[in-house]
């Protein structure tokens, strides 16, 4: 008898992140910079995007008040269309201040924790409900204390218990492992307030691997972003100490006939195996080509590979802090 081998499909969905959507200048590696950057063109772009996502089949999509005019054009497209199936999350905590003005001297974002913040920006994002489903801490860190702020997390649960929401934590920083841990421990009124987590992880930045494969083993959500870490997948020369690991990328990227942003995507998927992880295309042309790691499954050769590029959190966010809004 011919035993056949079915290879079980992994359960992690591709997500859209409007990061690179709803604001002209974003920490990436920018390759295109002749495109129209008018907000008019911008909403246009997104709408078209996002029409392209739902159509191939994407569910999930994340934003945030501090992503330009993300929040906003998600809500609208979302009231237009008025589609049954999609699943919204967003974000409190960062307000954008740069006011679509290239090249914005300073800060583009600034993150305030605190309830007034809450309060201010939940009057706001709680009209995306009922598809509204998740609904996080932006970037929780220990600098900003919000995870020890009493106020807040009671205004939390409170808004947990009227909406019926996942209330959640980004993270961000080579701390990003401590803080997950810390929020899995936070109770209010005897309950765990926190029910999704959404990391930076990626071929680069593995190290909140194990405190997440237990977030995942609790049935809490898990949300990956920047899994193409901010475009450092792809070749460049200002990256010498990923030589290397380019060599592996194309080889893999011919090997399963997709781009490198496919390989990287499906490393997350097949390595982690979260919920979600986030596309975060900036037009139609990249969104399909990240879908594509739909397509395939890595062999567990390539996936020790890809395991072995990890470099040390300090390395990762120190060269990330160093990127450019463009």
């Amino acid at each position: 008898m011919i035993k056949i081998s079915i290879i079980k499909k992994s359960s992690t969905e591709i997500g859209l992140g409007l990061a690179a959507l709803g604001r002209p200048e974003y920490i990436n590696i920018r390759t295109n910079q002749d495109i129209d950057k008018t907000e008019e063109a911008f909403k246009n772009n997104t709408f078209s995007v996002l029409d392209e996502a739902y159509d191939l089949g994407v569910r999930y999509f994340d934003t945030a008040p501090s992503y330009g005019k993300g929040e906003a054009f998600l809500q609208e497209w979302q009231t237009q269309t008025k589609h049954k199936a999609v699943i919204l999350g967003t974000k409190w905590g960062y307000t954008y201040v740069a006011n679509w003005e290239l090249g914005y001297p300073g800060k583009h974002e600034i993150k305030e924790h605190s309830l007034e913040k809450l309060v201010e920006q939940w009057q706001v994002s709680k009209a995306m409900l009922p598809s509204l489903k998740y609904y996080q801490i932006h970037s929780a860190t220990f600098d900003s204390g919000v995870l020890e702020n009493q106020a807040v997390l009671e205004a939390l649960c409170r808004i947990k218990d009227e909406t019926d929401l996942n209330i959640g934590i980004t993270t961000s920083g080579e701390n990003q492992k401590e803080v997950i841990t810390e929020a899995l421990k936070i109770e209010v009124n005897g309950k765990p307030l926190f029910d999704s987590f959404q990391v930076s992880f990626n071929v680069f930045e593995q190290s909140t691997f194990e405190v997440l494969k237990t977030v995942i083993a609790s049935s809490k959500t898990v949300i990956v972003k920047e899994a193409l870490a901010n475009g450092r997948v792809f070749e460049n020369d200002l990256f010498p100490k990923y030589k290397e690991a380019y060599m592996i990328l194309k080889q893999l990227s011919k090997k399963y006939k997709v781009g490198v942003d496919a390989i990287a995507l499906r490393f997350v998927m097949d390595h982690l195996q979260p919920d979600y992880v986030l596309s975060g295309a900036s037009n139609v042309e990249q969104l399909k080509a990240n879908l594509k790691a739909n397509d395939f499954r890595l062999d567990t050769k390539d996936l020790e590979w890809l395991k072995n590029m990890k470099v040390s959190p300090s390395f990762y966010w120190e060269e990330r802090s160093h990127l450019h809004w463009n």
